[in-house]
This record gives structure tokens, C-alpha cells and sequence, in this order.
């Protein structure tokens, strides 16, 4: 049997008149995702007529209709019949491995956090501490480690423009897990390395957050000026699918990228790879270092 059929049936409901929500799996999972992500593909191939919007998200998707076209009642149908003719199809995906450069403990989330410790759970330990010790490490050291050592997927983009949310390659077990804040904060840096439940994340501008916040990545991810080779595409540069490596930095090699950037010089380091579900699922560990070795050329 399949991971997509394992899954079982989604949920169809109606989102008002034009909105059809599916709901694959009541958590995320990779293999949610990826049928999902399927899923969407398919319905975008059809070019079904009336079809204005898709949405993929986590362990879910919408789609936006004109129902003076397509009624709701045939498109709930439709889209029943992709999830059937998909259900035992090979999950690959061609999509892109990304090294995003992190500034673990950095100076300016150090200042946001301590500025709001009363809406926190732990308001004598920093963000980072508090998220070692509720994972079991002994430092924090040992917990930058486990969170950048593997690498994370990119399950969808949103709540601001080109913020991805990044769910991690590795067993259920070993998946690193931090509440949110009792109560948002109303300050957030740009570029923050931010991390909620068992996602991680980060926010594309500044502005309120709830997410714990370990560091900032000097490589900007969304540019509406696009002054960015990476950029240049397209302002939002995540996708959907996308694998992302973190790689710690210390501060000068910080302040070095972000010269580059400010240059239009910077450069993201990425590599084109075939994701196989499958093989993933057979061996976690043996994979995420096939993957490494392509983000690194050997």
C-alpha cells in the first residue's frame, strides 16, 4: 500500500459559495503533504474551466472557483476524482535544495525576546534555552546542532508574503517541538529564524510574531525591488517543496553576506534534486545525507 492511500480519504467542505477546503490528514506529515501537493498539480493540469485559485498548504489545500462557470457541487467532484486517479502514484517531486545561511543567538532577537519575557513561558531563560530544555539537550549548543543538522521542507507559504513555514526531515520522534509564546509579541526582526509547535519558519518582514525566535538569516527571501540574483524570478523566493539546509554562521561571516546583499551580489546556494517520497521514507538518516552531498557538489 501506498503512503497516499494509507492516508485514507480527505475531508471535503465547502468554503461559502466559491471555496472548496480539503482536509488530507488531521496532522502534517510528509506523505500528506505530498498528496496534497499532487494533488494540486493535477487539478492545475487539468485547466478545468472556472478554476481561479489553488492554495496547498501543510496537510491541505483550497481551491477558488466562479461558480457561474463550474457549480460547487461538480467541483467537489472533480477534485474527488484526482485524489482516486493519484492514489497510487509514485510521490516524486522536482524541486530544489536550498543552504540558508543562520546567525544562531544573535543580538537582535536577544533584545526583541528580553523586551517581551512576560508573554513567555520561561521569562528567566532566552528562547533558545528554554526550547533546548523542553527537547531534552543539556545546551544550546546541542540544540542548534539537532535543529541544523537536518535538512527541513518547505510544507507552505504564507501568513505574510514569502514566509514559509519548514516542517523537518526526520523521524516523528526526533522532531524537534516548541510551543509558541503565551501571548504574541508585537515586534518581530525581519529575516528571524522563528519556530511554533513543530514548525519552523522565517519572517520575511518585521512585525508581530508568536514563534520562538533562535536567530536571523541575513539572506533576504522576499524583495519586491528583486535586486537579488535569486530574486529576480520572482519577489517571494520559497516554494512550496522546497528543501531548506540552515548553516550556522558566526557574526562576521554575517556582516560579510550582508555586504553582498546590500551590493546585489549575494547568492543563495541551491541545487536542483528529485525528491522521492519513497526512499525517504525507507531511510531518513541515508537520504537527508544523499541530499547534503548534492547541496555541497560531491
Amino acid at each position: 500500500m501506498s503512503q497516499a492511500t494509507a492516508l485514507g480519504k480527505a475531508r471535503y467542505t465547502f468554503g461559502g459559495d466559491e471555496h472548496v477546503f480539503v482536509e488530507i490528514s488531521e496532522s502534517m506529515s510528509l506523505p500528506a503533504f505530498f498528496k496534497g501537493m499532487a494533488i494540486c498539480n493535477e487539478l492545475r493540469g487539468r485547466e478545468i474551466q472556472g478554476v481561479t485559485e489553488i492554495c496547498p498548504a501543510n496537510a491541505s489545500y483550497q481551491v477558488r472557483f466562479d461558480p457561474d462557470i463550474i457549480s460547487p457541487d461538480q467541483m467537489m467532484r472533480s477534485l474527488q476524482d484526482i485524489e482516486v486517479s493519484i492514489g497510487n502514484a509514485e510521490m516524486e517531486l522536482q524541486t530544489r535544495i536550498v543552504e540558508v545561511p543562520v546567525l544562531y543567538n544573535d543580538p537582535w532577537t536577544h533584545e526583541t525576546l528580553m523586551r517581551f519575557r512576560e508573554r513567555h513561558q520561561d521569562p528567566q531563560s532566552t528562547d533558545l534555552e528554554y526550547a533546548a530544555r523542553v527537547n531534552g539537550f543539556q545546551t544550546v549548543n546541542e540544540f542548534i546542532h539537532a535543529h541544523s543538522s537536518s535538512p527541513w521542507f518547505v510544507s507552505m507559504v504564507g501568513f505574510v508574503a514569502g514566509l514559509p513555514f519548514l516542517f523537518q526531515m526526520v523521524e516523528q520522534q526526533r522532531q524537534l517541538e516548541v510551543p509558541k509564546y503565551l501571548s504574541p509579541r508585537t515586534d518581530t526582526p525581519k529575516l528571524t529564524l522563528g519556530h511554533g509547535g513543530c514548525f519552523s519558519c522565517i519572517y520575511s518582514v518585521r512585525g508581530a510574531g508568536g514563534y520562538q525566535m533562535f536567530g536571523v538569516t541575513p539572506a533576504p527571501i522576499f524583495d519586491p525591488a528583486q535586486s537579488l540574483p535569486y530574486l529576480k524570478d520572482m519577489m517571494v523566493f520559497f516554494k512550496p517543496g522546497d528543501i531548506v539546509k540552515w548553516k550556522p554562521i558566526d557574526r562576521a561571516e554575517y556582516d560579510r553576506i550582508t555586504h553582498e546583499v546590500v551590493a546585489g551580489t549575494y547568492q543563495l546556494p541551491m541545487h536542483s534534486v528529485t525528491f522521492s517520497l519513497r526512499a525517504f521514507l525507507v531511510n531518513p538518516d541515508s537520504y537527508n545525507q544523499e541530499l547534503l552531498q548534492v547541496l555541497h557538489g560531491n
